[in-house]
């Protein structure tokens, strides 16, 4: 048993990966738990009164540890009303602009959340975006809360462990949805996993955790030959039946190849991996001035509902990972399990 296992009373070292908008349902992170791994809620685009009642409902499902994951709130870049205008016209859907929270109200909600994960005496609490406050780590800590933060390089896992993670979860650039960037990078910011995994454990001691393209018994067994002690899986989790994917999405996932995703910050103004659909192909020459997160995100955000009530993939947000063509059918929480842990690893 390794020091992951052992710190969050787990009998598997896989951890669910807390998908934000509806994908992480109270009834995946429970059937994660029951299995022995790690369940996880996503707090992002949820209210505080929202996540208090999946926390509630997930308790009630589970007695085993799980964990909430909460974005770090940034800070705002100045976006004019001309450039929120132009990006209106282009898209298919057309509405005022919904309300936007400031950055003060996006702080204001994290301590909220963070005062909810206290009072519900979660063991588990991750991170995604950023280093998060102090006072935040101190909070939690006093009620011996295992943290973990979100890095895609060796100097954002150096500052997670100067900060007082206790686990750090390395993204590769194979991992679908968001990348968990948050530093500057020279070049590119999207490294895979089998690089990052050996740089990041050679330059902090605290335990990894790998992310981004597995699926199987052997990226299981390579992670864990790279140094990492424990697995995050995303993809594999959303064509679970306990996951809150639509059956359309599903059926958009069994359907793709690895060569069918690439990174767009085309939905949200943040760099995230998805299967590429008619939206990314009729704007990919907007790519590079797609408004910062989360102006894109909020502009997007009726074209997206609209497209997910009229069933119509080419308006969706459709992320996943490379390692997407092993989803062959729909399954249990249980059987994915089944396919995931080699006994040379527990």
């Amino acid at each position: 048993m390794n020091m992951l296992m052992e710190r969050l009373s787990l009998s598997k070292p896989v951890v669910q990966a807390p998908m934000a908008g509806g994908l992480a349902t109270p009834q995946l992170a429970a059937a994660v738990s029951n299995q022995g791994g790690l369940g996880g809620l996503a707090s992002g685009y949820l209210t505080p009164e929202e996540l208090k009642r999946q926390i509630e409902e997930t308790k009630k499902l589970t007695e085993a540890p799980f964990q909430v994951n909460l974005f770090i709130p940034e800070k705002r870049e100045t976006v004019s009303d001309e450039q929120l205008a132009a990006w209106q016209k282009k898209l298919p859907l057309s509405q005022p602009l919904a309300p936007m929270s400031t950055e003060e109200e996006d702080w204001s909600d994290f301590y909220e959340k963070i005062d909810i994960i206290f009072k519900a005496n979660l063991s588990v609490c991750s991170f995604t975006f950023g280093l998060p406050p102090l006072d935040a780590v101190k909070k939690l800590k006093g009620r011996n809360c295992c943290l973990i933060g979100t890095a895609v390089s060796v100097e954002e896992a150096i500052l997670l462990e100067e900060r007082g993670m206790d686990f750090i979860v390395v993204q590769g650039s194979e991992a679908g949805g968001h990348r968990g960037a948050f530093l500057p990078t020279k070049g590119e910011g999207s490294v895979g996993l089998m690089a990052l995994i050996p740089q990041v454990t050679d330059h902090v001691s605290i335990p990894v955790i790998a992310a981004g393209g597995i699926f199987d018994k052997r990226g299981v067994k390579a992670a864990f030959a790279l140094g990492a002690e424990g697995v995050q899986l995303g993809t594999s989790f959303l064509t679970c039946k306990e996951s809150g994917a639509s059956p359309l999405y599903k059926q958009k996932l069994l359907e793709a190849i690895e060569t069918d995703t690439r990174l767009t910050k085309l939905f949200s103004g943040k760099p995230a991996r998805g299967i590429v659909n008619q939206w990314m192909k009729d704007r990919q020459n907007d790519e590079q001035d797609t408004l910062p997160y989360p102006y894109q995100n909020t502009l997007t955000k009726s074209m997206r509902k609209k497209a997910q009530l009229e069933k119509n993939p080419d308006n969706m947000s459709l992320w996943c990972g490379q390692g997407v063509r092993a989803a062959a059918r729909e399954t249990t929480v249980k059987e994915l399990f089944e396919q995931l842990i080699p006994a040379t690893v527990i």
